[in-house]
């Protein structure tokens, strides 16, 4: 096998960069909610592939840099390392703190990690956001507007890695209808959460997003648990 930009310890890194669909959610007390970047590792041999996932809740491409996150995933990476950068939730709210504009300063963020990611000697991966579950009169709505489509902008412009998160668990809850898809989400008695992921969805989440990271990436391939 070639094992490529291992450091001494063996490791390659991929970091997450995101918000509440991809982060660390508390596991005490039988919670049942979980980001996709938190199963992520069930994915990849963590002898050779370790997941850094500082996805936090509520973040935008605009708060995630201006709290210094960015900046805290740059100073621990080295060459051959990952990022994989995924926003779009939170950047279209009316909140002057987290706010974007998806055909100007949306893109201007990414552009932002990924050029960083490069000028680190890390490998960019623009990820469009996850699908909410928005389904209206038999038809599951798009919940993302614009914002599913800055990701493909940059990753076409730079000439960098692109996934396509938002067309892929699009897919899934398609294919699972409109009740069936139900489980993937935070929905129980009293709670219609359409948009964070119980343990079943982030873990079908994490496995399709495995999938399409070492197809996009064939490097990635050899390190790729199923």
């Amino acid at each position: 096998m070639n094992y490529l930009f291992l450091t001494a310890d063996k490791t390659i890194t991929i970091f997450i960069a995101g918000d509440s669909t991809a982060a660390e959610r508390d596991t005490s007390d039988n919670n049942q909610e979980r980001g996709w970047g938190q199963m992520f590792q069930n994915y990849f041999n963590k002898n050779f592939v370790v997941i850094d996932n500082h996805a936090r809740g509520g973040r935008s491409s605009k708060s995630f840099i201006d709290e210094g996150r960015w900046d805290a995933i740059l100073q621990k990476m080295k060459k051959g390392d990952y990022a994989i950068i995924q926003f779009g939730h939170n950047d279209g709210v009316e909140d002057e703190d987290r706010h974007t504009d998806p055909t100007t300063t949306f893109l201007e963020y990414l552009t932002k990690y990924a050029t960083d990611t490069i000028e680190h000697g890390g490998i960019p991966i623009l990820m469009s956001p996850v699908s909410r579950r928005w389904w209206k009169n038999g038809v599951l709505v798009d919940a993302h507007g614009e914002y599913r489509n800055g990701a493909k902008t940059v990753a076409d412009k730079l000439g960098v890695h692109f996934v396509d998160a938002c067309t892929i668990t699009e897919n899934v809850i398609k294919e699972l209808g409109e009740k069936a898809s139900e489980k993937l989400f935070m929905i129980s008695e009293g709670k219609n959460d359409n948009t964070h992921y119980t343990i079943y969805g982030a873990t079908t989440t994490a496995k399709l997003l495995a999938q399409a990271v070492v197809e996009e990436i064939p490097d990635l391939a050899q390190y790729y648990k199923n």
